[in-house]
């Protein structure tokens, strides 16, 4: 059962109750019912219901940033600025969503077509709590525009921002059953996936749960999106402006407590700027400001959950019995709340398993490297393949960065960032598939070609 708990302070709050077998088939027949009616309706009509939600975001900014805060830790400045990236996502596709689902005309050897985008019916999201808005957004604006329904089940330590995402779309005027809202355990997935009214899932969240989901979406062929885990390479090279780099590296990788996946997790600096890089970034670490959430002032809050924050400890405390330097933080402070100071290690061992792994939280590890080829082998050697960041104004550099970083993104001279404009995703076990810009609108549309004569 869904359960508010404040990480700041460890205080439970509302319990949402689970829903039954009954209501959750109603709410798939709701979802049925409702994508007979809202496929056919006509772009403007979708568009007109973009803006108005982005509108209550707009108006409801401060209402819904202080859910965030409270259910999973996020300061409220950057609480209001996930909310203000939901409006803004919301109006790109209420102004771009129509051209770019244009028809396709072709010319063929005898005759032509026509290929159109068309929707397809109910999507289920299985979403995470470390943007607890955001991440539902990229996924549920692109649904409305396509004509399809989502359905969501959201973390269970996010029930409020759950209900909340909801009843956003039905006060801004979307019809009953374009979205809905499902607090539902992690059991029910599979069956919800399996129901042939579904037409297709996408889920951020753990490579475990990424697996799981697709484990059942290809017994049932259906489309999944994957976005999972990262551990972003942040690679400085000496042409950079190092001050400017290091200085970002500090917010890339403790913003949010560096639960995100496209932190800049691993910082990948050449030797010869290596002392520099050290010296600003360890300062930056060092002099965050950590306090209450709620606090304008606060740069770093807890950890989402105590479980979370003492999962972060132990892979921390097998990092440094592996051989890893740990040159700063990593306390645990004698209060209550999933608090946790920000932690750098340094010298890592090349065979050391934490290498190759996601700290889900505030921890940075730095790796010394001599030259390019070396940085691309630190950035490659991992599992993972969603984003990365390069620092250097060699343009030979930056294109080999570009093309041989085994990632899904890359950011030069700048933090990695998700953005409406642009497609989102990874590869290898990152997952696969597109959010966000017009891959995501289409991602999950029925491309359907026509024939017609001369």
């Amino acid at each position: 059962m869904p359960t508010q708990v404040n990480p700041a302070t460890g205080e439970e709050g509302e319990t949402f109750p689970e829903l039954s077998d009954d209501q959750i088939e109603a709410k798939l027949a709701k979802a049925a019912a409702a994508f007979r009616h809202w496929r056919n309706t006509e772009y403007k009509t979708r568009t007109d219901l973009l803006t108005q939600i982005a509108n209550q975001y707009e108006q409801r900014r401060d209402e819904l940033a202080a859910i965030i805060t409270t259910e999973m830790g996020k300061p409220v400045k950057q609480a209001r600025a996930e909310i203000e990236k939901c409006e803004k996502a919301f109006r790109f596709y209420a102004e771009n969503g129509p051209h770019m689902l244009n028809p396709i005309e072709r010319q063929l050897v005898s005759g032509r077509s026509v290929s159109r985008w068309l929707p397809q019916g109910p999507v289920l999201a299985v979403m995470p709590w470390n943007y607890p808005f955001w991440q539902v957004v990229r996924f549920m604006a692109p649904t409305i525009m396509a004509g399809n329904v989502g359905l969501l089940k959201h973390a269970s330590s996010t029930p409020g921002c759950a209900a909340a995402l909801e009843q956003v779309v039905l006060d801004a005027g979307g019809p009953e059953g374009l979205f809905q809202n499902m607090h539902i355990s992690s059991s029910k997935v599979a069956g919800i996936i399996a129901d042939e009214r579904v037409v297709a899932v996408t889920i951020t969240g753990s490579e475990g749960a990424g697996i799981k989901v697709a484990e059942a979406a290809g017994h049932n062929l259906k489309k999944v999106v994957l976005e999972l885990g990262g551990s972003d390479p942040f690679i400085v090279m000496p042409s950079a402006d190092v001050k400017k780099a290091a200085e970002t590296a500090v917010t890339a990788r403790l913003q949010n407590a560096g639960q995100s996946c496209i932190c800049g997790k691993r910082m990948v600096v050449h030797e010869d700027v290596y002392d520099e890089f050290m010296e600003i970034f360890t300062e930056g670490v060092k002099t965050i400001t950590i306090g209450d959430p709620a606090d304008e002032g606060t740069q770093m809050g807890p950890l989402s959950s105590e479980g979370a924050r003492d999962d972060i400890a132990e892979q921390l405390e097998k990092a440094i019995q592996s051989g890893a330097n740990r040159i700063y933080g990593g306390d645990i402070p004698d209060k209550p709340g999933a608090w946790m100071t920000p932690a750098i290690l340094t010298d890592i061992p090349e065979d050391a398993p934490v290498a190759r792994e996601e700290f889900f939280g505030p921890v940075a590890m730095v790796f010394k490297v001599k030259d390019i080829d070396e940085a691309i082998d630190v950035a490659n050697d991992i599992p993972f393949g969603l984003g990365s960041s390069a620092w250097t104004t060699d343009e030979s550099e930056k294109e080999r960065f570009i093309r041989d970083i085994e990632a899904g993104m890359t950011a030069i001279n700048q933090m990695l960032a998700s953005d409406p404009y642009a497609p989102f995703g990874g590869v290898k076990r990152s997952g696969h598939g597109r959010e966000l810009g017009s891959h995501g609108l289409h991602e999950f549309m029925n491309l359907k070609n026509v024939m017609l004569p001369e």
